[in-house]
């Protein structure tokens, strides 16, 4: 229990209880599910602090949500075309939308946490996957999320002061960020602007900055540079002004020693995925190669999300 409540205590987020009037409405867990996610062998876990800051292994795992209601994720090996394993899916809750969900391996668990929005309240939800069974936990936030088209979670790990934000984009154009503050959150200001903008995932978190990587409806890709400090506006810049139109979301995973970013981005009009790999981060001058469609891996949901370690850094840019 004490390490339980330490790791998730480094994630900014808290220990997370199972109740049945602050929870949303559950569902029975599927038996003997085979999720990528629980098995620390895929590579995308880290179970220490990682000084060097960015992983060598290349595959990514992404997750999301299914009408039954359920989590389903697959590993994807970059390639062209790329190369997916799809896993089994397993029931949770019917969510709208979903944070990165990071993985924590401790002597006594391993399990994986992350946040949903259940139409316009906010949860935070723990799997546990130390059984044959997972064992989603949920925990009620609040609500006043009805706005919110778009959120996304940073979790620097490396060096004290830990910290975790969550931003959220509004259909009132604005780019809202908040604080993890025990139980809740703390709102941290707004930043207008964002109107035009449709997609966002993180691909990097620094003890100074934060950086997000935001779609636009008219296609374009941009980097958004958050700095720690309150007063600091965002820094933008372009990376390609055309060609990501489609997308409803994204998820990043960090690839090789050189800061290098796999970007997955999901059309919810075909339900299909199609996964990039992206230099570090630099403007126009950003490498960008693209892998085409995932063969064979529908997501009949509304959206994709990152899965990861809970020390896995991006550093994207």
């Amino acid at each position: 229990m004490k390490l339980q409540r330490f790791a998730l205590a480094l994630a900014g987020v808290g220990m997370l209880a199972a109740t049945a009037a602050a929870g949303p409405a559950t569902a029975a867990v599927r038996s003997d599910p085979t999720p990528a996610i629980a098995n620390p062998a895929t590579g995308n876990l880290k179970t220490t602090p990682n000084s060097k800051l960015a992983s060598a292994g290349c595959r990514q795992d992404v997750g999301f949500n299914t009408p039954t209601p359920g989590i389903n994720d697959f590993l994807v090996t970059p390639g062209k075309p790329p190369r997916p394993e799809l896993y089994a899916e397993f029931r949770f809750v019917g969510t709208r939308l979903n944070t990165t969900w990071y993985g924590v391996q401790t002597d006594a668990h391993l399990y994986y946490h992350g946040l949903f929005v259940q139409g316009g309240t906010l949860y935070r939800g723990v799997t546990y996957f130390d059984t044959d069974n997972p064992r989603p936990t949920y925990a009620r936030i609040g609500s006043g999320w009805s706005s919110f088209t778009q959120l996304v979670t940073s979790n620097y790990a490396i060096t004290a002061p830990n910290r975790s934000y969550l931003y959220g984009l509004s259909t009132n154009g604005s780019l809202y960020r908040y604080a993890a503050s025990g139980a809740t959150f703390r709102a941290l200001g707004h930043f207008p602007g964002f109107k035009g903008f449709k997609a966002m995932t993180v691909i990097s978190e620094t003890p100074t900055y934060d950086t997000l990587l935001m779609t636009t409806k008219a296609g374009a890709l941009w980097t958004v540079r958050i700095p720690a400090a309150a007063s600091t506006k965002p820094i933008l810049k372009l990376v390609r002004s055309t060609g990501f139109a489609a997308y409803e979301s994204l998820a990043a995973r960090e690839c090789g020693d050189k800061g290098g970013t796999l970007v997955t981005g999901f059309d919810n009009d075909t339900d299909s995925v199609y996964q990039y790999a992206m230099s570090k981060f630099n403007g126009s001058k950003t490498a960008v190669t693209s892998y085409g469609r995932i063969p064979g891996a529908t997501v009949p949901g509304t959206g994709i999300f990152s899965i990861t370690g809970h020390w896995n850094q991006l550093v994207g840019e």
